[in-house]
């Protein structure tokens, strides 16, 4: 699902009913929040009528918007949830690689812009014909947060959520010993890590130029575009990695801390109370941000 696995851990119960509401509401929320679905609540959004400016939308919808826009906020524009015409010109999951044409990209760069949009209440208002919305940055953390909510509702104390490297620990291990959440060498096999940490109830997600990409010509097109060229970042980085409380700020902060870079990155988590980054540069050093550490398996 999510164009990921998504693989739910529960440790304090068998009850299997209880996966399948957790995979019931996963299927539920892409149908919602996917802009490839024609069904979907974005995908209507975005093929609004020309004269449909004000729309109505649901609460789950409006939620996740109104992080979106927040995020796009406090980076400037350096993640923004308004880059659509932009992701559907590039494919990071077909088999036939290629690099749009540049007037093309040039042309989409001009129809992004958060500034576009106004949210109010459930009233989203498009302030131009040509903005449409992305939510893919933002919408899996969004989700784990309300997959937690449901354990939780159903007396799950213990479980670890992951969708497709988003991972959410509820609470603590059986025993009151924290989750070992394993940090991924970048262009390496999934079960090669650079750091182990130790989590209890928090959210630990990566954002990188190793996820989904091709190489053309020795250069990495990687899927986190810059919305003011339409091409991927080249700023260094080659991951960064977000642990917070809710799921939804460390997805929305690892893409805009990547967009914006390791210093201004680092400037935005530090600003923050309670979340934390760990950065890795293209020379294959380390930087934490302060406290970071301390969640270090030792």
């Amino acid at each position: 699902m999510l164009n990921t696995f998504v693989t739910i851990t529960l440790y304090d119960t068998q009850d299997q009913q209880i996966l399948d509401g957790c995979l019931n509401l996963c299927e539920s929320y892409e149908q919602m929040f996917s802009r490839t679905i024609e069904t979907s609540e974005i995908y209507k959004l975005n093929h609004r009528a020309p004269n449909e400016t004000t729309v109505t939308i649901s609460d789950d919808a409006a939620r996740l918007i109104e992080k979106g826009l927040y995020y796009s906020q406090v980076s400037n524009g350096a993640f923004d949830i308004t880059v659509e015409p932009i992701t559907s010109l590039w494919d990071f999951t077909g088999d036939e690689h290629r690099i749009p044409d540049e007037a093309a990209l040039k042309d989409a760069v001009k129809k992004v812009g958060y500034q576009n949009l106004q949210l109010d209440g459930n009233e989203l208002t498009f302030l131009s014909p040509d903005t449409a919305i992305e939510l893919g940055a933002i919408a899996k953390g969004y989700i784990a947060d309300r997959l937690k909510d449901y354990l939780l509702d159903n007396g799950v104390n213990s479980a670890v959520i992951n969708l497709g490297g988003n991972v959410l620990c509820v609470r603590e291990k059986p025993g009151k010993q924290p989750f070992k959440i394993g940090l991924q060498k970048p262009y390496a096999d999934h079960t090669e890590t650079i750091e182990t940490m130790n989590i209890k109830d928090l959210s630990v997600v990566s954002s990188g130029v190793y996820e989904r990409h091709f190489v053309i010509d020795g250069v990495n097109y990687h899927h986190i575009l810059d919305p003011k060229t339409g091409y991927p970042y080249q700023n260094g980085l080659v991951s960064v990695t977000i642990l917070s409380g809710e799921s939804v700020d460390g997805d929305g902060l690892s893409t805009a801390c990547f967009s914006l870079g390791m210093e201004k990155g680092m400037e935005l988590v530090e600003s923050m109370e309670g979340i934390y980054a760990i950065f890795i540069t293209e020379d294959g050093k380390v930087h934490y941000s302060e406290g970071a550490e301390r969640f270090l398996a030792k």
